[in-house]
């Protein structure tokens, strides 16, 4: 084994190692986000992250990725398209009895999974090469991933702001390497490719978009069904109609999606019919029934209060039929105050007590 290896060979090798993994595309960056960390703390400032306190934790670690590992002299960017086959969106944003839970959630949390496949990526390289230094991330620590990937190749941040891909749209996790091995880098995606489209602005049901590439997170859906831990905003409720958990509105009508390809991962596949779930028959889980439901999910992270807080909203959205009111009546006495605060405005909304 030679001491100084074939870095340009090596990164075509491992190319081929992470299509025969399921990612579906592989970048190579400098450790270098560029404009982007400028960008973030401007959004900071703003106080746009909301709750999302870790937003601001750890200094310049997340923008200098050689500070939170150090030795790092290369990034390398992993896609992975989590899309179902039957996804079924827009159709089931049309119908407000059904709970619509964001289509990334549907099956088995991706981050041990994606995880698994960087860790079985770096024992093929080190297989290769011998021992190198990395460490993986799976959205799970200090890492600017959009702001990496694209400065990798994989895509440009839309207006959205998404990670958006010409071939692939925005429907796929992101997965990094962080690691020593001093490969050649790939092109950054120079120019984005909106041009003059909107249409992820005006679609927001929330209005959570203060100009282009600036989400206010306070507003978001998906900040409001899955990190905000106390009461939804009262006005901001009726907006969220039966999305449960998530949003995708704003990649929805993305015409760069029309490109997504439906995933090949058995696991992203939809769990318990979650994809056509009734708002009345989820929330009649108990504590019990939504640990046993969510095992091995996504949505598990919020807890059972949570759950029954944003299905709350949505059943107040829901049609006004016996069922719902019925649904709602029975958590009149919840023992959280958070879920009863949620059930008494649903139960107005239906002109009921």
């Amino acid at each position: 084994m030679s001491d100084q290896p074939d870095y340009q060979a090596l990164a075509e090798q491992i190319r081929v190692f992470a299509q025969d993994l399921g990612f579906q595309q592989l970048g190579i960056s400098a450790p270098d986000i560029g404009e982007h960390e400028q960008w973030l703390q401007r959004w900071l400032d703003a106080g746009y992250q909301g709750e999302m306190e870790w937003m601001a934790s750890h200094g310049s670690k997340r923008t200098r990725p050689p500070e939170l590992v150090p030795g790092t002299q290369r990034v390398i960017s992993v896609r992975m398209d989590y899309l179902p086959a039957d996804a079924a969106m827009a159709r089931r944003l049309a119908s407000p009895d059904t709970a619509y839970i964001s289509r990334y959630a549907l099956g088995r949390d991706y981050h041990k999974l994606i995880r698994r496949r960087l860790q079985q990526l770096a024992d093929r390289i080190q297989e290769l090469i011998g021992p190198f230094g990395y460490r993986a991330f799976v959205d799970s620590a200090p890492v600017m991933e959009r702001a990496l990937a694209s400065r990798s190749g994989l895509g440009w941040i839309g207006k959205n702001p998404m990670l958006i891909n010409r071939r692939a749209g925005s429907y796929f996790f992101l997965g990094e390497l962080y690691t020593d091995l001093p490969l050649p880098t790939d092109s950054p995606q120079q120019t984005e490719h909106c041009g003059k489209c909107t249409a992820c602005l005006e679609r927001c049901p929330t209005d959570a978009f203060v100009g282009p590439h600036v989400l206010d997170a306070r507003r978001c859906i998906s900040y409001l069904t899955i990190e905000l831990k106390g009461a939804i905003p009262e006005n901001l409720r009726a907006a969220m109609g039966n999305r449960v958990f998530g949003c995708d509105d704003c990649q929805l009508v993305c015409p760069w999606n029309r490109f997504a390809k439906p995933t090949g991962e058995p696991d992203f596949s939809p769990r318990h019919q979650l994809d056509q779930a009734d708002l009345v028959e989820l929330f009649s889980w108990d504590e019990a029934t939504f640990l046993q439901r969510t095992e091995g999910s996504p949505i598990r992270r919020i807890g059972h209060e949570r759950w029954l807080r944003n299905l709350a909203v949505g059943l107040g959205n829901a049609t006004t039929s016996i069922p719902v009111v019925e649904a709602l009546k029975r958590r009149r006495a919840d023992t959280s105050e958070l879920v009863r605060e949620h059930v008494r405005w649903a139960l107005e909304q239906h002109g009921a007590s």
